[in-house]
Protein backbone atom coordinates (compact mmCIF):
# COMPACT_ATOMS: atom_id res chain seq x y z
CA UNK A 1 0.00 0.00 0.00
CA UNK A 2 1.38 3.42 -0.98
CA UNK A 3 2.69 5.60 1.83
CA UNK A 4 0.74 8.54 3.19
CA UNK A 5 1.89 12.05 2.24
CA UNK A 6 4.30 13.94 4.48
CA UNK A 7 2.40 16.19 6.89
CA UNK A 8 2.74 19.94 6.42
CA UNK A 9 4.71 21.11 9.48
CA UNK A 10 2.68 23.08 12.00
CA UNK A 11 -0.54 22.94 9.99
CA UNK A 12 -2.52 21.18 12.69
CA UNK A 13 -1.74 23.97 15.13
CA UNK A 14 -3.55 26.48 12.91
CA UNK A 15 -6.95 25.08 13.97
CA UNK A 16 -8.91 24.94 17.22
CA UNK A 17 -10.39 21.49 16.55
CA UNK A 18 -10.81 19.08 19.47
CA UNK A 19 -7.62 16.95 19.44
CA UNK A 20 -9.51 14.01 20.98
CA UNK A 21 -11.61 13.69 17.80
CA UNK A 22 -10.52 12.58 14.31
CA UNK A 23 -12.09 15.16 12.01
CA UNK A 24 -12.30 13.32 8.69
CA UNK A 25 -15.23 15.29 7.26
CA UNK A 26 -13.89 18.72 6.35
CA UNK A 27 -16.18 18.83 3.31
CA UNK A 28 -19.40 19.31 5.25
CA UNK A 29 -18.73 22.44 7.31
CA UNK A 30 -15.03 23.16 6.91
CA UNK A 31 -12.84 24.37 9.76
CA UNK A 32 -11.82 28.00 10.29
CA UNK A 33 -8.14 28.63 11.10
CA UNK A 34 -7.39 30.46 14.33
CA UNK A 35 -6.00 33.54 12.60
CA UNK A 36 -9.20 33.85 10.55
CA UNK A 37 -11.30 33.45 13.68
CA UNK A 38 -9.36 36.30 15.24
CA UNK A 39 -9.82 38.55 12.21
CA UNK A 40 -13.55 37.92 12.30
CA UNK A 41 -13.69 38.61 16.03
CA UNK A 42 -11.91 41.93 15.55
CA UNK A 43 -14.52 42.80 12.94
CA UNK A 44 -17.31 41.88 15.36
CA UNK A 45 -15.69 44.07 17.98
CA UNK A 46 -15.51 46.92 15.48
CA UNK A 47 -19.22 46.58 14.70
CA UNK A 48 -20.25 46.49 18.33
CA UNK A 49 -18.03 49.42 19.32
CA UNK A 50 -19.95 51.71 16.96
CA UNK A 51 -22.59 50.03 14.75
CA UNK A 52 -23.64 53.23 13.01
CA UNK A 53 -20.09 54.15 12.07
CA UNK A 54 -19.39 50.61 10.79
CA UNK A 55 -22.37 50.60 8.43
CA UNK A 56 -22.27 54.29 7.53
CA UNK A 57 -18.63 54.94 6.62
CA UNK A 58 -16.91 52.96 3.90
CA UNK A 59 -18.91 49.79 4.50
CA UNK A 60 -19.96 49.29 0.86
CA UNK A 61 -16.40 49.86 -0.33
CA UNK A 62 -15.13 47.18 2.03
CA UNK A 63 -17.67 44.64 0.79
CA UNK A 64 -16.82 45.50 -2.84
CA UNK A 65 -13.10 45.17 -2.15
CA UNK A 66 -13.66 41.75 -0.55
CA UNK A 67 -15.80 40.60 -3.46
CA UNK A 68 -13.14 41.66 -5.96
CA UNK A 69 -10.45 39.83 -4.00
CA UNK A 70 -12.42 36.57 -3.82
CA UNK A 71 -13.73 36.74 -7.39
CA UNK A 72 -10.25 37.36 -8.79
CA UNK A 73 -8.96 34.31 -6.91
CA UNK A 74 -11.55 32.21 -8.77
CA UNK A 75 -11.11 33.81 -12.19
CA UNK A 76 -14.58 35.35 -12.08
CA UNK A 77 -15.52 38.86 -13.19
CA UNK A 78 -16.08 40.84 -9.95
CA UNK A 79 -18.75 43.00 -11.62
CA UNK A 80 -20.78 39.90 -12.46
CA UNK A 81 -20.29 38.28 -9.08
CA UNK A 82 -22.01 38.74 -5.71
CA UNK A 83 -21.20 37.63 -2.20
CA UNK A 84 -23.93 35.41 -0.77
CA UNK A 85 -24.36 33.36 2.39
CA UNK A 86 -23.84 29.93 0.85
CA UNK A 87 -24.23 27.95 -2.36
CA UNK A 88 -27.85 27.08 -1.57
CA UNK A 89 -28.71 30.78 -1.35
CA UNK A 90 -27.00 31.52 -4.65
CA UNK A 91 -28.88 28.71 -6.37
CA UNK A 92 -32.21 29.95 -4.97
CA UNK A 93 -31.45 33.41 -6.38
CA UNK A 94 -30.67 31.98 -9.81
CA UNK A 95 -33.79 29.80 -9.79
CA UNK A 96 -36.12 32.69 -9.06
CA UNK A 97 -34.36 35.01 -11.54
CA UNK A 98 -34.34 32.80 -14.61
CA UNK A 99 -38.04 33.31 -15.31
CA UNK A 100 -39.50 29.81 -15.20
CA UNK A 101 -43.03 29.22 -16.37
CA UNK A 102 -45.49 26.49 -17.38
CA UNK A 103 -43.91 24.12 -19.89
CA UNK A 104 -40.35 24.84 -18.72
CA UNK A 105 -38.17 22.13 -17.20
CA UNK A 106 -35.34 22.24 -14.66
CA UNK A 107 -32.99 19.28 -14.98
CA UNK A 108 -30.78 17.94 -12.16
CA UNK A 109 -28.78 14.74 -11.73
CA UNK A 110 -29.01 11.85 -9.30
CA UNK A 111 -25.78 13.12 -7.69
CA UNK A 112 -27.27 16.52 -6.79
CA UNK A 113 -27.38 17.98 -3.30
CA UNK A 114 -30.59 17.26 -1.40
CA UNK A 115 -31.54 20.81 -0.47
CA UNK A 116 -31.15 21.89 -4.10
CA UNK A 117 -33.76 19.31 -5.07
CA UNK A 118 -36.12 20.91 -2.56
CA UNK A 119 -35.39 24.36 -3.99
CA UNK A 120 -36.14 23.12 -7.51
CA UNK A 121 -39.37 21.48 -6.38
CA UNK A 122 -40.54 24.66 -4.67
CA UNK A 123 -39.74 26.89 -7.64
CA UNK A 124 -41.42 24.50 -10.04
CA UNK A 125 -44.53 24.39 -7.86
CA UNK A 126 -44.57 28.19 -7.74
CA UNK A 127 -44.10 28.73 -11.48
CA UNK A 128 -45.73 25.72 -13.10
CA UNK A 129 -42.43 24.35 -14.39
CA UNK A 130 -41.46 20.70 -14.00
CA UNK A 131 -38.41 18.97 -12.57
CA UNK A 132 -36.43 16.39 -14.53
CA UNK A 133 -33.70 14.02 -13.36
CA UNK A 134 -30.71 12.55 -15.19
CA UNK A 135 -29.55 9.21 -13.81
CA UNK A 136 -25.76 9.06 -13.74
CA UNK A 137 -24.05 5.82 -12.67
CA UNK A 138 -21.52 6.20 -9.88
CA UNK A 139 -18.50 5.27 -11.97
CA UNK A 140 -19.55 6.69 -15.33
CA UNK A 141 -16.73 8.05 -17.49
CA UNK A 142 -16.65 11.72 -18.45
CA UNK A 143 -17.73 10.75 -21.95
CA UNK A 144 -20.68 8.78 -20.62
CA UNK A 145 -21.67 11.57 -18.21
CA UNK A 146 -21.78 14.10 -21.04
CA UNK A 147 -23.65 11.72 -23.33
CA UNK A 148 -26.29 10.90 -20.71
CA UNK A 149 -26.89 14.54 -19.91
CA UNK A 150 -27.00 15.45 -23.60
CA UNK A 151 -29.64 12.77 -24.21
CA UNK A 152 -31.81 14.01 -21.32
CA UNK A 153 -31.90 17.68 -22.34
CA UNK A 154 -34.89 18.75 -24.43
CA UNK A 155 -34.27 21.93 -26.45
CA UNK A 156 -37.17 24.31 -26.18
CA UNK A 157 -38.37 22.70 -22.96
CA UNK A 158 -35.36 22.25 -20.67
CA UNK A 159 -34.64 25.78 -19.52
CA UNK A 160 -32.05 25.10 -16.85
CA UNK A 161 -29.60 22.32 -16.03
CA UNK A 162 -28.09 22.22 -12.53
CA UNK A 163 -24.90 20.16 -12.29
CA UNK A 164 -22.37 19.77 -9.48
CA UNK A 165 -18.70 20.52 -10.00
CA UNK A 166 -17.84 18.10 -7.20
CA UNK A 167 -20.76 16.08 -5.91
CA UNK A 168 -21.38 16.04 -2.18
CA UNK A 169 -22.87 12.62 -1.50
CA UNK A 170 -20.69 10.76 -4.01
CA UNK A 171 -17.45 12.83 -4.03
CA UNK A 172 -17.19 12.86 -7.82
CA UNK A 173 -15.80 15.64 -10.03
CA UNK A 174 -17.94 16.21 -13.12
CA UNK A 175 -16.74 17.74 -16.43
CA UNK A 176 -18.74 20.93 -16.01
CA UNK A 177 -17.02 22.94 -18.76
CA UNK A 178 -17.79 20.29 -21.36
CA UNK A 179 -21.34 19.96 -20.08
CA UNK A 180 -21.81 23.74 -20.29
CA UNK A 181 -20.60 23.75 -23.90
CA UNK A 182 -22.97 20.95 -24.91
CA UNK A 183 -25.92 22.56 -23.13
CA UNK A 184 -25.24 25.96 -24.72
CA UNK A 185 -25.46 24.41 -28.17
CA UNK A 186 -28.94 23.18 -27.25
CA UNK A 187 -30.02 26.54 -25.83
CA UNK A 188 -30.12 25.26 -22.26
CA UNK A 189 -28.83 27.47 -19.43
CA UNK A 190 -26.43 25.82 -16.97
CA UNK A 191 -26.06 26.44 -13.25
CA UNK A 192 -22.89 24.91 -11.80
CA UNK A 193 -23.10 24.03 -8.11
CA UNK A 194 -19.44 24.52 -7.21
CA UNK A 195 -20.01 24.32 -3.46
CA UNK A 196 -16.72 22.46 -2.88
CA UNK A 197 -14.63 24.07 -5.62
CA UNK A 198 -13.10 27.25 -4.09
CA UNK A 199 -9.74 26.36 -2.60
CA UNK A 200 -10.06 22.71 -3.61
CA UNK A 201 -9.69 22.97 -7.37
CA UNK A 202 -7.56 25.20 -9.63
CA UNK A 203 -10.49 26.72 -11.50
CA UNK A 204 -11.25 29.70 -13.72
CA UNK A 205 -14.97 30.32 -13.32
CA UNK A 206 -15.39 32.44 -16.44
CA UNK A 207 -13.71 29.76 -18.58
CA UNK A 208 -16.27 27.16 -17.51
CA UNK A 209 -18.83 28.98 -19.63
CA UNK A 210 -21.80 28.41 -17.33
CA UNK A 211 -24.71 30.83 -17.08
CA UNK A 212 -24.54 30.66 -13.29
CA UNK A 213 -21.82 29.41 -10.98
CA UNK A 214 -21.90 29.34 -7.18
CA UNK A 215 -19.32 28.14 -4.66
CA UNK A 216 -18.57 28.21 -0.95
CA UNK A 217 -15.40 29.67 0.54
CA UNK A 218 -16.09 28.21 3.97
CA UNK A 219 -15.20 24.66 2.98
CA UNK A 220 -11.79 24.45 1.31
CA UNK A 221 -10.72 28.13 1.29
CA UNK A 222 -10.65 28.54 5.09
CA UNK A 223 -13.22 31.36 5.23
CA UNK A 224 -15.74 31.75 8.04
CA UNK A 225 -19.03 29.94 7.44
CA UNK A 226 -21.53 31.96 5.48
CA UNK A 227 -19.19 33.02 2.67
CA UNK A 228 -19.96 32.14 -0.93
CA UNK A 229 -19.93 33.69 -4.41
CA UNK A 230 -22.58 33.72 -7.10
CA UNK A 231 -21.21 34.52 -10.57
CA UNK A 232 -23.51 35.05 -13.56
CA UNK A 233 -23.01 35.41 -17.29
CA UNK A 234 -23.43 38.86 -18.81
CA UNK A 235 -26.82 38.10 -20.35
CA UNK A 236 -28.33 37.40 -16.94
CA UNK A 237 -26.94 40.34 -14.95
CA UNK A 238 -29.96 42.62 -15.40
CA UNK A 239 -32.38 39.83 -14.51
CA UNK A 240 -30.92 38.80 -11.17
CA UNK A 241 -33.21 39.57 -8.24
CA UNK A 242 -32.39 39.13 -4.54
CA UNK A 243 -34.46 36.89 -2.30
CA UNK A 244 -35.14 39.91 -0.09
CA UNK A 245 -35.41 43.47 -1.42
CA UNK A 246 -33.46 46.09 0.50
CA UNK A 247 -32.10 49.62 0.11
CA UNK A 248 -29.64 48.96 -2.72
CA UNK A 249 -32.26 47.42 -5.02
CA UNK A 250 -32.03 50.40 -7.46
CA UNK A 251 -28.32 49.67 -8.04
CA UNK A 252 -29.01 46.21 -9.42
CA UNK A 253 -26.69 43.21 -9.32
CA UNK A 254 -24.45 42.60 -7.43
CA UNK A 255 -25.18 45.26 -4.81
CA UNK A 256 -28.88 44.43 -4.55
CA UNK A 257 -28.00 40.84 -3.68
CA UNK A 258 -25.16 41.68 -1.29
CA UNK A 259 -26.81 44.32 0.86
CA UNK A 260 -29.33 42.80 3.25
CA UNK A 261 -29.49 45.50 5.93
CA UNK A 262 -28.41 44.10 9.31
CA UNK A 263 -26.92 40.87 8.00
CA UNK A 264 -23.68 39.83 9.73
CA UNK A 265 -21.05 40.74 7.13
CA UNK A 266 -18.03 39.76 9.23
CA UNK A 267 -17.64 36.32 7.57
CA UNK A 268 -17.27 37.99 4.17
CA UNK A 269 -14.86 40.66 5.36
CA UNK A 270 -12.69 38.03 7.11
CA UNK A 271 -12.64 35.68 4.10
CA UNK A 272 -9.45 37.16 2.53
CA UNK A 273 -7.60 36.08 5.68
CA UNK A 274 -8.57 32.50 4.78
CA UNK A 275 -7.01 32.88 1.35
CA UNK A 276 -3.92 34.37 3.00
CA UNK A 277 -3.63 31.22 5.12
CA UNK A 278 -4.05 29.00 2.08
CA UNK A 279 -1.41 30.92 0.15
CA UNK A 280 0.95 30.92 3.13
CA UNK A 281 0.80 27.14 3.33
CA UNK A 282 1.19 26.90 -0.44
CA UNK A 283 -1.92 26.35 -2.53
CA UNK A 284 -0.51 23.55 -4.67
CA UNK A 285 1.14 21.96 -1.66
CA UNK A 286 -2.15 21.91 0.27
CA UNK A 287 -4.10 20.52 -2.67
CA UNK A 288 -1.61 17.75 -3.34
CA UNK A 289 -1.38 16.85 0.34
CA UNK A 290 -5.13 16.75 0.90
CA UNK A 291 -5.91 14.68 -2.19
CA UNK A 292 -3.12 12.20 -1.44
CA UNK A 293 -4.17 11.86 2.21
CA UNK A 294 -7.81 11.23 1.30
CA UNK A 295 -6.68 8.58 -1.19
CA UNK A 296 -4.50 6.96 1.49
CA UNK A 297 -7.41 6.94 3.92
CA UNK A 298 -9.67 5.36 1.31
CA UNK A 299 -7.14 2.57 0.72
CA UNK A 300 -6.59 1.87 4.43
CA UNK A 301 -10.28 1.86 5.34
CA UNK A 302 -11.16 -0.06 2.18
CA UNK A 303 -8.69 -2.80 3.05
CA UNK A 304 -10.14 -3.06 6.55
CA UNK A 305 -13.62 -3.49 5.06
CA UNK A 306 -12.37 -6.20 2.71
CA UNK A 307 -12.77 -4.10 -0.42
CA UNK A 308 -10.51 -4.60 -3.41
CA UNK A 309 -8.93 -1.57 -5.12
CA UNK A 310 -11.42 -1.99 -7.98
CA UNK A 311 -14.30 -1.50 -5.52
CA UNK A 312 -13.04 1.94 -4.39
CA UNK A 313 -14.73 4.67 -6.46
CA UNK A 314 -12.47 7.09 -8.28
CA UNK A 315 -13.22 10.76 -7.50
CA UNK A 316 -13.04 11.76 -11.14
CA UNK A 317 -9.91 13.90 -10.81
CA UNK A 318 -6.55 13.97 -9.02
CA UNK A 319 -7.32 17.16 -7.08
CA UNK A 320 -10.36 15.94 -5.14
CA UNK A 321 -9.58 15.52 -1.41
CA UNK A 322 -12.78 13.56 -0.74
CA UNK A 323 -13.12 9.82 -1.21
CA UNK A 324 -16.03 7.40 -1.12
CA UNK A 325 -16.30 3.86 0.26
CA UNK A 326 -19.26 1.49 -0.07
CA UNK A 327 -20.52 0.08 3.21
CA UNK A 328 -21.48 -3.60 3.47
CA UNK A 329 -24.76 -4.56 1.86
CA UNK A 330 -27.73 -3.78 4.08
CA UNK A 331 -25.91 -1.16 6.19
CA UNK A 332 -27.28 2.40 6.22
CA UNK A 333 -29.54 1.93 3.19
CA UNK A 334 -31.83 4.81 4.23
CA UNK A 335 -30.85 8.34 5.15
CA UNK A 336 -32.20 7.93 8.67
CA UNK A 337 -30.04 4.83 9.12
CA UNK A 338 -27.04 6.69 7.69
CA UNK A 339 -27.48 9.54 10.18
CA UNK A 340 -27.84 7.09 13.08
CA UNK A 341 -24.66 5.25 12.07
CA UNK A 342 -22.74 8.51 11.64
CA UNK A 343 -23.74 9.51 15.17
CA UNK A 344 -22.62 6.11 16.54
CA UNK A 345 -19.26 6.51 14.81
CA UNK A 346 -18.93 9.98 16.30
CA UNK A 347 -19.85 8.87 19.82
CA UNK A 348 -18.11 5.48 19.98
CA UNK A 349 -15.10 5.96 17.69
CA UNK A 350 -14.60 9.69 18.28
CA UNK A 351 -14.41 10.17 14.52
CA UNK A 352 -16.38 12.55 12.32
CA UNK A 353 -17.23 11.30 8.82
CA UNK A 354 -19.99 11.78 6.27
CA UNK A 355 -22.49 8.99 5.68
CA UNK A 356 -25.18 8.95 3.02
CA UNK A 357 -27.68 6.52 1.61
CA UNK A 358 -27.34 6.82 -2.15
CA UNK A 359 -28.93 4.54 -4.72
CA UNK A 360 -30.19 2.22 -1.97
CA UNK A 361 -26.75 1.67 -0.47
CA UNK A 362 -24.81 3.18 2.40
CA UNK A 363 -21.70 5.17 1.51
CA UNK A 364 -18.94 6.51 3.71
CA UNK A 365 -17.19 9.73 2.63
CA UNK A 366 -13.89 10.82 4.09
CA UNK A 367 -11.81 13.94 3.47
CA UNK A 368 -8.17 14.92 3.73
CA UNK A 369 -7.10 18.25 5.20
CA UNK A 370 -3.85 19.72 6.48
CA UNK A 371 -4.85 19.08 10.11
CA UNK A 372 -5.28 15.33 9.46
CA UNK A 373 -2.59 12.67 9.93
CA UNK A 374 -2.37 9.16 8.53
CA UNK A 375 -2.79 7.53 11.94
CA UNK A 376 -6.31 8.95 12.22
CA UNK A 377 -7.42 6.91 9.20
CA UNK A 378 -5.49 3.88 10.41
CA UNK A 379 -7.13 3.89 13.87
CA UNK A 380 -10.54 4.39 12.29
CA UNK A 381 -9.91 1.48 9.92
CA UNK A 382 -8.97 -0.77 12.82
CA UNK A 383 -12.14 -0.05 14.78
CA UNK A 384 -14.82 0.45 12.12
CA UNK A 385 -15.36 -3.22 11.08
CA UNK A 386 -16.25 -4.33 14.62
CA UNK A 387 -18.70 -1.44 15.02
CA UNK A 388 -20.38 -2.36 11.74
CA UNK A 389 -20.69 -5.97 12.84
Amino acid sequence: MADSPTPIPGARLLFSLDPAVAHLNHGSFGAVPLNVQRVQQRLRDEVESNPLRFFDRGFFDRVTHTRRHLATFLGADPDRTALVGNATTGIAIALQSIGLGPGDEVMTTTHGYGSISYAVERECARTGATAGLVTLPLRASETDVVALIRAALRPGRTKLLIVDQVTSATAYQLPVATIATVAARLGVAVLVDGAHAPGMLPIEVDRIGADFWVGNFHKWAYAPRGTALLSVAERWVDRIQPLVVSWLQPLGFPQNVEFQATLDYTPWLAAPAGLYTLRSLGIDRVREHNAALAAYGQRVIGAALGLSPDELPDPGGPDVPMRLLPLPEGVATTQDEAVALRERISDELRTEVSLNAWNNRGWLRICGQVYNHADEYERFAERLPSLLR
